[in-house]
């Protein structure tokens, strides 16, 4: 059996900033002891009574819909109720601002002893479906809910170091995501004039040393591929295998 001090030892992390590392062990709290549960103010609307608007709609993982009609209109953390995904990294809980609704397959979070964006990070890194019941479907109960344990550092200013940190981070995926989008429509757009439009036999846009090469040529596929079609490999199939 492990000490108390062994188990104060265990919370303190791995890797920490150097204006911390003396600050002592994190504290462990329940989720509900850190933030105030705002599930009574959430409600549902059914599809056939939403009228198209520019506030989001949230359900469980996400974005659903626009409405015309908000209900919220602060910062607040949502974690899925059922319909989520709680596996580690599966995104459980993520952060709204603005005005906007949300329906009753989201939790609604005030976080008050914790900065919301560790809080966030935290959740989404942990396995929650071990506080799943249920299987029609699985559903994490608010009683549940309120008893997650939570690690949080004692100081504040810690909190907030680290809530930046993971939020920088998160700018960087932002810019990078936009990147490779504007990079995915600008391959689009070549390929649209790259390739000949449909009844035409020369593309829109050509390398200058093939511009009089004339016009392409259309084949079948079955011209142009030797095309294998063997027997089902099912048999073969193993869970770990390391080969596609």
């Amino acid at each position: 059996m492990r000490s108390k001090s062994d188990k104060k030892k265990s919370l303190v992390p791995r890797l920490r900033f150097p204006e911390f590392r003396e600050a002592g062990a994190w504290e462990v709290k329940r989720l509900g002891d850190v933030c105030e549960v705002l599930d009574n103010l959430r409600k549902p609307v059914a599809r056939t009574k939403r009228n198209p608007g520019p506030y989001p709609y949230y359900g469980a993982s996400g974005a659903i819909d626009y409405i015309d009609q908000y209900i919220f209109d602060e910062r607040l953390l949502l974690i899925g109720e059922d319909g989520a995904k709680w596996l580690p990294y599966e995104k459980t809980a993520f952060i709204v601002e603005g005005q906007y609704w949300v329906n009753n397959h989201a939790h609604v979070l005030r976080p008050t002893l914790a900065i919301d964006t560790l809080l966030e990070n935290y959740l989404t890194a942990l396995d929650i479906s071990q506080h799943i019941t249920g299987a029609a479907p699985p559903k994490l109960t608010l009683d549940n809910l309120r008893l997650i344990w939570v690690p949080l550092p004692p100081k504040r200013d810690e909190q907030q170091k680290i809530a930046h940190c993971l939020s920088s981070l998160d700018e960087v995926i932002g810019l990078q995501a936009k990147k490779v989008q504007a990079l995915k429509q600008h391959k689009k757009g070549l390929m649209q004039q790259l390739f000949p439009a449909e009844g035409e036999t020369t593309p829109r846009l050509r390398f200058p040393e093939f511009r009089e090469a004339g016009a392409w040529e259309v084949k079948r596929l079955g011209e142009v591929c030797i095309i294998c079609n063997g027997s089902s490999n099912a048999q073969d199939h193993v869970d770990d295998g390391a080969y596609p």
